[in-house]
């Protein structure tokens, strides 16, 4: 099998420099022996010329064996046809046919590699026949070495073509297996951020738009300044809209939601915690599953918004999952750090990790999409003592959250994570 040949600075060298090598350190090989064996062997003159010119023919030829395999081993079978009853110093000149019948055979060329074998053998065998008693050059033993070298090259030829088959076939699919996962891992970002981007759109966008208009409608009638009784009246009217319009966009959450859970999951009758409040009970769960999850807190908690607070115990709960699934890990610690704009989230475990030069799973980059949809941001490493980290950080707020007004020291207003005031029915938190 032969080796790749390689330039100084670690690259393969072009086919061509490396079969200019080949002919070359073959020529050399074939000038030196000969060159020794003239020193036990005379000839005239003319012999010698013709003998040199065929080496050099036979040698040179090599440069053109994997462009023209069949062509280079016809011509240096007949180099050798030529050269070896001529010659009287029998140089190794048979070397160069042997190169260029294994290349025949390593290009494909497996039958023209065989009938190149097969005369070569019939025309040696029947030379030796043809020779008077105690003249043969070459005996039976020498003869059927010789089969069987031509055979074995022939057959070396043929596996490393299959070999090399092989490996370009391997090396295909592994390319196209890379595509269909980054295409795969594309798709699922893509996907996620359309869900995401269908929730807080269909859902939420006309009923807000709604309540928008028809608070400021009221604020725009209470502006003149008409009597107490009028003024109260405009804002009942306000107040009884925006009920109506919230309570069909929460209606229309909860069917959305719907969608998403479970075939065997009983609809909800009473609005339930979401978002990091369930974060015990996933722990618990990842703990039944057989991790040592041990969690911690810094800084003093305050109420998140809805969607900033579900999609912080996604990454979680994602965190968590990936860690069961693949990380081989026995403990995992889960840290909450509440700043003065954001919460930070920590998920580190002292499993194996991922592999250096793989590219991420498609969880890890639906995580990335909930981070960075509400201004935040999100990264997956390896952790220098072994292990595998995910920190998250979400802002308190989401984008264009209302701030004070200018010259009012009203703080921010956040919205709630669940409702303080736990409504009297189903038409409450729907999450």
């Amino acid at each position: 099998m032969p080796l790749p040949l390689r330039a100084p600075g670690g690259g393969r060298t072009s086919p061509r420099t490396a079969d200019a090598l080949v002919a070359g350190v073959v020529l050399l090989v074939v000038a030196v022996w000969t060159l020794i064996s003239a020193r036990y062997a005379s000839e005239p003159a003319l012999r010698t010329v013709l003998g040199w010119a065929l080496i050099l023919v036979g040698c040179g030829a090599l440069y053109f064996r994997r462009r023209q395999p069949v062509a280079v081993a016809v011509v240096t079978l007949l180099a050798c046809v030529v050269y070896y009853p001529l010659s009287a110093q029998d140089g190794p000149l048979m070397i160069a046919f042997a190169l260029a019948l294994y290349t025949t055979a390593a290009e494909g060329r497996f039958a023209a590699a065989v009938a190149l074998a097969a005369v070569t053998l019939l025309a040696v065998g029947v030379g030796e026949i043809r020779q008077q008693p105690g003249h043969r050059q070459i005996d039976d033993t020498s003869l059927a070495m010789l089969a069987g070298w031509l055979i074995s090259l022939v057959a070396v030829g043929r596996a490393q073509r299959t070999r090399t088959a092989y490996l370009h076939e391997v090396e295909q699919r592994a390319l196209a297996a890379e595509r269909e996962q980054e295409a795969r891992a594309r798709q699922s970002a893509t996907e996620e951020r359309l869900r995401i981007a269908r929730e807080v759109h269909d859902v939420l966008g006309h009923s807000i738009s709604l309540i928008n208009v028809q608070s400021g409608a009221a604020l725009h009638r209470l502006g003149k300044g008409p009597a107490p009784e009028a003024g109260l009246a405009t804002a009942t009217e306000a107040l009884e809209a925006v009920k109506a319009t919230s309570k069909d966009a929460l209606r229309e959450l909860r069917a959305t939601l719907g969608m998403l859970r479970r075939a065997d999951e009983a609809t909800p009758t009473a609005p339930a915690s979401s978002g990091l409040a369930l974060l015990g009970d996933l722990v618990e769960r990842a703990r039944g599953a057989g991790l040592d999850v041990r969690t911690s807190t810094t800084g003093a908690p305050v109420p998140l918004p809805p969607p900033v607070d579900l999609a912080a115990y996604r990454i979680v709960q994602e965190s968590l999952t990936n860690v069961t699934r693949h990380a081989g890990a026995g403990t995992v610690r889960v840290t909450l750090d509440w700043g003065a704009d954001a919460v930070r989230l920590r998920i580190a475990d002292d499993g194996g990790g991922a592999p250096e030069d793989g590219p991420l799973g498609s969880g890890i980059r639906g995580m990335a999409e909930r981070a960075r949809a509400f201004g935040g941001e999100l990264t997956a490493r390896n952790a220098d003592g072994g292990g595998f980290v995910v920190d998250a950080r979400l802002p308190l707020a989401p984008p264009g959250a209302p701030g004070p007004r200018p010259g009012s020291d009203e703080p921010p207003r956040t919205p709630p994570a669940s409702p303080r005031t736990p409504p009297a029915s189903a038409e409450g938190d729907p999450r």
